[in-house]
């Protein structure tokens, strides 16, 4: 049987890459069928290599809120590159970027660009315990903060996907003061505080959560979250890699009043290019070498192509405060449609969703709020769906346990196109 040019390409790929891919999710490992292999994107468009063209909801997986190939981060990137690619020395780029972040975001002092979430998250996790002098960390079922082998402990998206507990090649020792609490759930925390917590250097957690579905925190649980790490001198970091941006210009944190020790950013602050900070208080960052005694590097660290596109990107947003309010809508427009279409068809459905970021769970429960209810999904029905989502030309992420999310070139005709999709499936509900 002759291959078209996605399968020529993926068949090959799979001799030179493991599974084919760069990351896991990627591969399509459960599905039985060859991922599109994606030539360019325009706007809310992407085109595989046989030119058929999709309405994008993965958005490289959240960074395109302003659409692929926007021109003014287009230009960015040409006129920087006339002129500079690397130099692993200071630019005024990277001073442009940090001190646009740090006058517009609450709660940020200082920043540290890096090259990706995983290194914003793991140096985030070396600060606090070079700032607390402890070692343990509380992370939570379900959030995933990158592939750091302390993070890698009921860890979120690809290893939910993949059925992995955790994964091959993290020692024990790696793991041993990572401790695992239930999101949504102060007592779990606070059980924990209660038999270690001068040894407890930092929270960490995804406000919005992303890497199990999209589980936005409940106010309270935060709340009291913040007031348990205030009253042991523990640092609150908020992973702010995939909400930060996106759900507010200025992320999670400003609707829900709280300011964590520690931010962590990446996607969209890097306007599609690998990217990746963490900044917060004064008094924590300057533990940082060279001012002070945590060490972190890294040569291509505020490399001026990325600075460039990230400032175009960042500064955009927060001239445009009326984009977040056109995702709100489109957010509300498709959470309202999906649960209509689910209703026509008898099937059971939670949309969970907070502005441009979105997760269609085919699940029984009335609500998901954590790790424990997310499982209880029904991955064969998201397979169906997906798949038939897919050949109606819908991109969507190719696992139950990621999100979706918008960008400002959509139109309501998008969503529609969406909803129309789903309305000609025809879902075999088998576990």
């Amino acid at each position: 049987m002759d291959l078209n040019k996605n399968e020529e390409i993926f068949k090959e790929s799979k001799v030179y890459m493991p599974g084919g891919v760069n990351s896991p999710v990627r591969a399509f490992k459960d599905l039985d069928i060859t991922p599109p292999v994606i030539k360019k994107g325009n706007g809310t468009y992407v085109y595989d290599e046989e030119g058929k063209e999709y309405i994008d909801f993965v958005g490289a997986w959240g960074p395109m809120i302003l659409g692929h190939c926007d021109e003014e981060v287009v230009k960015s990137i040409k006129d920087t590159s006339e002129e500079a690619i690397a130099f692993g020395a200071p630019t005024e780029l990277e001073l442009r970027l940090a001190k646009h972040m740090c006058t517009t975001l609450d709660n940020v002092d200082m920043i540290r660009m890096v090259n990706s979430g995983t290194e914003a998250t793991m140096s985030a996790i070396k600060l606090a315990r070079g700032y607390t002098g402890r070692d343990k960390i509380i992370k939570f079922a379900g959030c995933y903060h990158g592939h750091f082998d302390g993070f890698l402990v009921s860890a979120g998206s690809g290893v939910m996907t993949e059925g992995i507990p955790g994964s091959a090649g993290v020692p024990k020792d790696s793991v041993k003061n990572t401790l695992i609490a239930s999101y949504n759930n102060i007592e779990s925390v606070k059980d924990i505080f209660s038999s270690c917590a001068m040894d407890i250097a930092a929270v960490i957690i995804e406000p919005v959560a992303g890497n199990m579905g999209v589980i936005p925190a409940e106010k309270e649980f935060l709340y009291e979250l913040h007031k348990l790490c205030k009253e042991n001198a523990t640092l609150l970091i908020f992973d702010e890699v995939m909400s930060g941006f996106r759900v507010a210009y200025k992320g999670a944190q400003s609707f829900y009043g709280i300011k964590p020790d520690l931010i962590t950013f990446a996607k969209i602050m890097g306007g599609g290019l690998p990217s990746g900070a963490y900044g917060g208080r004064r008094e924590i960052m300057e533990h940082l070498s060279p001012l002070g005694s945590v060490y972190q590097a890294g040569t291509m660290s505020g490399n001026p192509l990325v600075m460039a596109a990230g400032y175009t990107t960042l500064k955009k947003l927060y001239d445009n405060p009326s984009y977040y309010n056109k995702l709100e809508s489109l957010g509300d427009l498709l959470e309202k449609g999906v649960k209509k279409v689910a209703k026509e068809k008898g099937l059971n459905v939670v949309v969970n969703r907070r502005g441009a970021m979105a997760t269609i769970f085919f699940n029984d429960l009335d609500a998901i709020r954590n790790y424990e209810d997310a499982k209880l999904s029904n991955t064969k029905l998201y397979a169906s769906y997906f798949k038939h989502m897919l050949l109606k030309g819908i991109n969507l992420p190719p696992s139950q346990f990621e999100a979706l999310f918008l960008n400002v070139k959509m139109e309501d005709y998008h969503i529609e196109k969406f909803l129309e999709a789903m309305r000609s499936w025809e879902p075999v509900n088998n576990r």
